[in-house]
């Protein structure tokens, strides 16, 4: 149970005001769909795109066992983090 709360709640809050959210909100907004239907719809693609990291996930277990894979994630989401943050500097200089 400690482990199906971690994940809940760390994608949870990554999830909160994402473009995916916001999409999602926009079709409700838009009232050509139901609101049931844009649940239904937005749950299933979040649902089938969680299945796909779940299984390269496991492929990259599998198959990448000589590499640190959280360090090489928290490199990618750094070097993400650090262009973001040039890329604001030097927008605005």
């Amino acid at each position: 149970m400690k482990a199906f709360l971690t994940i809940f709640l760390t994608v949870f809050f990554a999830e909160l005001g994402d473009k995916t959210q916001l999409a999602t909100m926009l079709f409700a907004a838009d009232g050509q769909a139901s609101r049931l239907t844009v649940f239904l719809g937005a749950s299933a693609a979040l649902v089938a795109s969680a299945a796909i990291a779940v299984m390269l996930g496991a492929a990259a277990e599998r198959y990448l066992t000589f590499l640190p894979l959280k360090l090489i994630a928290g490199i990618g989401f750094a070097a993400i983090g650090a262009y973001l943050v040039y890329e604001h500097f030097s927008a605005t200089a």
